[in-house]
């Protein structure tokens, strides 16, 4: 079955955020295209009007085959399901969840469609009365201990805490934002943060910084302008094997031996740290295995 014209306008209206469907996040120009990336379908915002480009795309998306005579395409279903993903509506006081199930399941219910919440909070799209059914599986790691002794810190006898989150960035106020980006979410997620500065309780800088980078399970890392005090701490980082999470807001400032590593990219405004917070928690919930 193909949703019609209608339910498909409001779905690109709300994929917008557009009014009277403003309690969705508001996407850009470059936002529209990332949602439409992250799930895998080619779309390129042209410039054009947003939700007329969406509805246009909607479109081809519905003509294609469609597995069972009960339920859309398969790729309407992951834009469904992908608009209503929980990480969408975090560190934004204008959109409301509740808000948008209601208007997704509104617009639905004319196709015999409804969208079925699952225990960790994200959907799926059903026919009305129908059921789905959800796997799972684990990977078993495998890694290889490396025993050594620093010769310039000394080991803090302090233990190792898996909720300590420690920031690596330049001291400069130009990144207040982008540090509290990141406590927001660590404070969503009951975790602790932590950055250098905000410390003294060594006689040394360095060991200060040595300290909350061997106690943390986690160290995010801002290369934006390619400071030369967190390149060393990246290293120290890496050689503790820790978790390291590098932002940027200029991936040019990613230095070339480290190009591999992916890097969350952001711009230092309002927008920018949002979706700074947005994309930085998908990450720490994979790192720590936490459903949403």
């Amino acid at each position: 079955m193909e949703i019609g014209a209608a339910g498909l306008m409001k779905i690109a209206e709300m994929i917008c955020g557009d009014s009277p469907f403003d309690f969705f996040p508001y996407r850009s120009s470059s936002n529209l295209t990332r949602f439409f990336i992250d799930l895998d379908l080619d779309y390129v915002h042209d410039g054009s009007t947003r939700r007329h480009w969406v509805n246009d795309a909607l479109k081809e998306l519905s003509v294609k085959k469609q597995p069972a005579p009960n339920m859309p395409s398969p790729e309407i279903v992951k834009v469904i399901e992908y608009l209503l993903h929980p990480d969408h509506f975090l560190f934004d006081e204008k959109v409301d969840r509740e808000k948008a199930l209601e208007a997704v399941y509104v617009c639905l219910k004319t196709y015999d469609l409804t969208v079925s919440s699952k225990p960790n909070r994200l959907v799926r799209l059903v026919p009305i009365h129908g059921e789905f059914v959800s796997t799972a599986h684990s990977e078993i790691p495998t890694e290889k201990l490396v025993t050594f002794k620093p010769s310039v810190f000394n080991v803090p006898s302090k233990p190792q805490n898996p909720k300590l989150i420690s920031v690596m960035m330049p001291f400069s106020a130009s990144f207040s934002g982008t540090y509290t980006a990141i406590e927001r979410v660590a404070q969503y997620m009951g975790l602790e943060c932590v950055r250098a500065d905000s410390i003294w309780a060594n006689t040394t800088f360095i060991q200060d910084i040595f300290d909350i980078i061997y106690c943390a399970k986690v160290v995010v890392v801002d290369f934006s302008g390619r400071n030369p005090n967190v390149m060393y701490e990246t290293g120290i980082a890496h050689t503790l094997g820790k978790t390291v999470v590098p932002i940027t807001q200029s991936i040019d400032d990613i230095p070339s031996d480290l190009g591999h590593h992916r890097a969350l990219k952001y711009l230092p405004n309002e927008e920018g740290y949002r979706d700074l917070s947005t994309e930085l928690y998908k990450r720490l919930q994979t790192v720590y295995g936490q459903n949403a």
